[in-house]
């Protein structure tokens, strides 16, 4: 830990779920195919001075439209945790993928940060191949160049400090923009992997998820968190049921819906 540093109180919301299967979540498909559900949510760090949120969700209407089973809304779930959507000022957009950017209208004070080779991504030449396009929601898009016209999107172009406990670190390959965020707590640096790795599987086998810009990337960015994690239990993936299994809810009428990452894992 740096004793200078602020410590975040650090949480994982769960807002929808999906089921899926193994081949869906690695290149080439898995010889050992079976039930493989994906869970989908939202963080926030939570100091005294400031709130960050990382990322926004999707809606329910998205939820609908692509077979997923919505929950709860993400930004109205931070209520649960004394957060108030309308008054966050700070708002990290790992990517720009549907399930990560879908309810950016519901933080109507907030500023929003993010690489620029993301916004060049959504808004250029490799929109026009559907295989890349169906992970974006077109008004999700225009709704981001929109904050930017605002002078709400602040575009990074490397590594920054957001503030004092709060980095950002872009790495690419299951995006050109993607980027991972890492927390300062009482149990030390917090990686949040976001999509970088989407399961703890990914990572600790070497296999890519099958949503991927540049495969040579994605592999690289595994030993990138690596590297910036204290030890394997302080990286937390994007969308893997373990991790509402591996932490504890803040309170008992939140189990299932949230989990405290500032804690280390259960096992």
């Amino acid at each position: 830990m740096d004793a200078h540093l602020p410590e975040y109180e650090l949480y994982a919301i769960r807002y929808a779920e999906r089921d899926a299967r193994r081949c869906d979540h690695f290149i080439g498909g898995d010889p050992h195919d079976g039930p493989m559900p994906m869970d989908y949510f939202v963080w926030v760090a939570i100091a005294p001075h400031r709130t960050v949120v990382i990322d926004t969700g999707f809606t329910a209407e998205v939820a609908a439209s692509r077979g997923r089973r919505h929950l709860r809304c993400p930004a109205g779930s931070l209520a649960l945790l004394g957060v108030d959507a309308g008054t966050v000022e700070d708002v990290i957009l790992t990517h720009m993928h549907y399930d990560h950017v879908g309810t950016y209208h519901l933080f109507p004070a907030a500023q929003f940060h993010l690489q620029e080779a993301e916004l060049h991504y959504t808004t250029g030449r490799f929109m026009r191949y559907p295989h890349l396009a169906h992970s974006f929601e077109v008004e999700d898009v225009v709704g981001v160049v929109r904050l930017n016209f605002a002078r709400r999107v602040k575009l990074y172009n490397g590594p920054a400090e957001l503030a004092p406990g709060v980095t950002l670190h872009p790495v690419g390959g299951h995006t050109p923009g993607m980027q991972f965020v890492r927390v300062h707590t009482s149990r030390g640096w917090v990686v949040l992997a976001s999509d970088v790795t989407h399961y703890y599987e990914n990572m600790e086998t070497g296999r890519p998820f099958t949503a991927a810009f540049h495969i040579g990337d994605m592999l690289a960015a595994y030993d990138t968190l690596r590297a910036l994690a204290p030890s394997p239990q302080h990286i937390i993936p994007g969308h893997d049921p373990l991790v509402m299994r591996q932490y504890p809810a803040p309170r008992l009428e939140l189990e299932g819906i949230a989990v405290r990452l500032d804690v280390m894992p259960k096992n």
